[in-house]
């Protein structure tokens, strides 16, 4: 099986290596868009371990990562969570969003992101002890974290951290070109504009354009579409309710492409 595409940026792939070599956690830091899930996906398949993903919000219990009884054909069976397969399996556990998560998950998770490395399931009143290959990978956007969703110490520092942030210029237009398809010319506009958006947060703009969005509208000029509209539905629409800063964006679309 092929893997995952993703362009190292700078050595993220050595740490990660390093940390999973000795089943550490890790912490990805980053705005979104900007790789993160791709970098996990990519490393996982790179040292042939299974990858199991949560993404993590306010609805989302201990109980429902662990498992729960279930009725099938009449009776009552046991069926582990993701976490607990992650566990038993010795997979690469990836929980995205982590600073969503409830405090029952947070404490669900310590002792698997220590030296202790085992699942408590109140339900069976069993612990599982993680095997060989387990490790915790959590991820999250330090610009949209709340001020009751802060990282607690006790937490943060249960974890290796990697910083990730949108790549210089040259290389995320390698990046658009190569997962939109498009001439790398066409990539180096897109991106300009793009990065041109994330000047944008001292007026107003929460984030600005993503690589992901930068791709999305490389693809939908791919399609048959111009460059500004493209931009216009990706870059300028998707990214504020605002009209002023809608407009902010289009006028940026406008220089930049000319």
């Amino acid at each position: 099986m092929s893997l995952p595409w993703y362009r190292v940026v700078g050595r993220e792939d050595v740490l990660f290596e390093h940390a999973a070599g000795l089943q550490l956690p890790i912490l990805l830091k980053g705005p979104t868009g900007c790789g993160k899930t791709r970098f996990v996906r990519h490393m996982a398949a790179k040292l042939g371990r299974p990858l199991i993903t949560v993404s993590c919000q306010e609805d989302l219990s201990a109980a429902d990562l662990t498992g729960r009884y279930l009725l099938k054909g009449g009776d009552t069976v046991w069926q582990d969570g993701p976490v607990t397969r992650a566990v038993r399996e010795g997979a690469v556990l990836y929980l995205d969003e982590f600073v969503e998560a409830r405090p029952d998950v947070l404490t669900l998770l310590h002792p698997l992101t220590d030296d202790r490395r085992i699942l408590t399931i109140e339900r069976l009143a069993e612990e599982v002890p993680a095997i060989d290959g387990f490790q915790v990978v959590v991820s999250y956007n330090p610009g949209y974290q709340r001020a009751a969703r802060a990282l607690k110490e006790s937490t943060r520092q249960r974890f290796v951290a990697l910083n990730f942030s949108y790549p210089p210029a040259d290389v995320e237009a390698e990046i658009v070109a190569h997962e939109s398809g498009c001439d790398v010319e066409i990539a180096a506009q897109l991106v300009a504009v793009g990065q041109a958006t994330r000047t944008l947060r001292t007026q107003g703009l929460k984030e600005g354009a993503s690589t992901r969005l930068i791709v999305y509208a490389a693809q939908l000029h791919g399609s048959g579409l111009s460059l500004e509209a493209a931009c216009d539905a990706t870059l300028a629409q998707a990214l504020s309710d605002d009209p002023d800063i809608e407009q902010a964006i289009r006028d940026l679309i406008r220089t930049r492409l000319g």
